[in-house]
């Protein structure tokens, strides 16, 4: 499928030639081959940039693969129950010096875990397209750290009312 047809779900119509409204013209056999010459040259650049584009794309992507018995680092994000979800992994070559113990946490069946707002820190409004959001710095109990995030005060009145008495 060409790239105009899945953007806008239908054929790809070009006009070529302008012409003043009330304008009378007879298209020759000139008109006709150079506007095929046009519809040509059109779809060759746009096979080109797809094709630039496809390449920069492979450049720089690497498959990971895994397999049973991998070491991988994983990032762990806790969920706030406001909104969070979990960080993309990355392959790890083992070694031995890079065992750290684990944090005494339960993690769900999608690798987070549930943490509980502390405070609120701090608060602010923020205009978006000439709407105002009011925001809320949370402070969330992480194992041995804090951490800080803001959050929309409306999600967060109804996610933890204690919080905003």
């Amino acid at each position: 499928m060409a790239p105009y047809e899945a953007l806008y779900c239908g054929k790809f119509r070009i006009l070529m030639c302008w012409f003043e409204e009330g304008e009378n013209m007879i298209l020759g056999p000139d008109v006709v081959q150079q506007t095929t010459e046009k519809k040509r040259m059109i779809r060759v650049n746009m096979k080109v940039a797809q094709s630039r584009q496809k390449s920069y794309y492979d450049k720089r992507r690497i498959p990971l693969n895994f397999e049973e018995g991998d070491h991988v680092f994983m990032r762990v994000v806790p969920t706030t129950g406001i909104g969070r979800v979990p960080k993309a992994h990355k392959k790890y070559i083992s070694d031995p010096s890079h065992i750290i113990e684990p944090d005494s946490i339960q993690l769900k069946n999608n690798l987070t875990f549930e943490t509980m707002p502390l405070r609120i820190a701090d608060q602010s409004v923020k205009a978006l397209r000439g709407k105002k959001i009011a925001l809320v710095k949370v402070i969330w109990s992480q194992p041995n750290r804090e951490d800080a995030t803001w959050e929309v005060e409306e999600a967060t009145r109804e996610s933890y009312p204690y919080l905003l008495s």
